[in-house]
């Protein structure tokens, strides 16, 4: 069953196009993650799914109702989620969640089921203002109040940005679980590793999807051979490999650079012609693409 559904959405800034057509469907207990840098569209898409903010042209339902002619309809069945921490700082976590259970004419107790997990890590600081919590905790109180009520979609817009890395692994955890509950999330991320973690992915460069699939299969779409290459002096590295005509791609990738040639060329030529350049200390292996190199790939193609 659709949840989520958008057909050639567009939406101009003035001069700026944040979106050029994008089109999608997210189905019933789908944890699908929108992928991509600052910049790319993903807030204002978020946006205009949770019907605050107009697109320019197309159109876009959640559960089946237009987020503009029905958008009553869509915020009853919808949880929003923020880039910003959008919560009253000065009302402590007890009160924020009443609040929002109130304002969508049910009680904590009712859904309880469905926050217990998170909550329950809440519970010690029940009496704290929320504006006084760390920002893992903050995420955590924040998406307990967009599930509250229940929703049957729940759009997060770069949940795990500004958190700590175990904060970030217990969110996705706690996604998981909301959505084996047959809630559909969409969440945006810039976090390349975070894809993993996703049913499906859109990659997103200026307003445009790149490529929407499964992740295992984005990465298995890398049309090359990649390779990893080490030296002693990393610092002057990529320069050197670039200058070896043959050369494809070459860019810095974790503590290592990755490498694609040209048929042209390959392993053997790049050894010696850093052996020329007084590199010491070479390794060169084949490495497995993961879905940053697909995206850099097709952002650069495009």
């Amino acid at each position: 069953m659709v949840r989520v559904s958008f057909s050639e959405l567009a939406k101009s800034y003035g001069s700026q196009q944040a979106l050029k057509g994008v089109s999608l469907t997210v189905g019933a207990g789908e944890l699908f993650g929108i992928i991509g840098p600052d910049g790319a569209g993903k807030t204002t898409l978020l946006r205009i799914l949770a019907s605050l903010l107009l697109p320019d042209s197309g159109s876009a339902q959640v559960c089946g109702y237009d987020v503009v002619r029905q958008y009553g309809e869509v915020r009853r069945r919808l949880g929003y989620m923020p880039g910003c921490f959008s919560l009253y700082q000065d009302l402590t976590v007890e009160e924020n969640l009443q609040f929002f259970a109130r304002l969508f004419g049910t009680t904590v107790q009712r859904n309880y089921d469905l926050i217990a997990d998170i909550y329950g890590q809440l519970a010690p600081f029940k009496d704290r203002r929320a504006g006084k919590l760390s920002g893992g905790m903050k995420q955590k109180l924040a998406l307990c109040c967009a599930l509250v009520h229940r929703p049957e979609v729940l759009l997060l817009d770069e949940p795990t940005t500004g958190v700590d890395a175990v904060s970030r692994q217990e969110f996705w955890q706690m996604l998981d679980r909301i959505t084996a509950q047959g809630i559909t999330v969409v969440a945006s991320t810039p976090y390349m590793d975070e894809a993993a973690r996703c049913h499906r992915i859109a990659l997103m460069q200026s307003g445009r999807f790149l490529l929407v699939d499964e992740p295992h299969q984005v990465a298995a779409s890398f049309p090359f051979v990649m390779w990893g290459v080490r030296a002693a002096a990393m610092h002057r590295l990529l320069n050197d490999v670039r200058s070896l005509q043959g050369v494809q791609s070459a860019y810095s990738f974790g503590d290592s650079l990755h490498v694609t040639f040209a048929p042209s060329c390959g392993p053997g030529q790049l050894r010696s012609h850093l052996a020329q350049c007084g590199h010491t200390e070479v390794e060169i292996a084949r490495v497995p693409p993961g879905v940053e190199d697909v995206f850099i790939y097709l952002d650069y193609e495009g």
